[in-house]
């Protein structure tokens, strides 16, 4: 038996979103940067502890704010995957109350945040971000693929 669970990826424009579900479903990555318009869905079948599960992925178009998400693209998501770039502070300064708005609407969501693009960074700006925002923090970069499949394997879990 399989089942089937709608996880949103979310955060700022320009911070990895389609790369990292690129780089996860397709093992692919572009650096040619293309706005998502609207919200883009995409699917993989994962195995979770014998558990066959198909991700529904829906990848949304960047905002500067959960409260701007359209309710219609996060009702009945089972998870978040709360993305930011860890070189560009202003992806992450709300991160707490983007959280708070997007779990508000869901019934205990699973959620991952990920500080993507950590190839363009160093450890002591890590360090600094894990120590700003106090969350568990996974650390990922589609380009070179580090910490992308822990990432929704995580979620996944979640999700069981």
């Amino acid at each position: 038996m399989q089942i089937s669970k709608k996880v949103i990826l979310v955060g700022n424009f320009g911070v990895g979103k389609t790369s990292l579900v690129s780089r996860y479903v397709h093992q692919k990555f572009s650096d040619q940067y293309l706005t998502t318009i609207g919200v883009k869905v995409d699917k993989k079948i994962v195995n979770v502890d014998g558990t066959e599960m198909s991700l529904i992925l829906w990848d949304i178009a960047g905002e500067s704010s959960a409260t701007k998400i359209p309710k219609a693209y996060t009702m009945g998501a089972h998870g978040i995957i709360y993305v930011f770039d860890v070189n560009r502070p202003e992806t992450y300064e709300n991160l707490s109350m983007d959280i708070f708005e997007l779990q508000k609407n869901l019934k205990d969501p699973g959620l991952v945040v990920l500080g993507n693009k950590s190839d363009l960074a160093d450890n002591q700006l890590i360090e600094q971000i894990k120590a700003e925002t106090q969350r568990e923090i996974l650390f990922t970069s589609a380009k070179t693929g580090v910490n992308v499949d822990q990432a929704f394997e995580n979620i996944a879990r979640q999700l069981l």
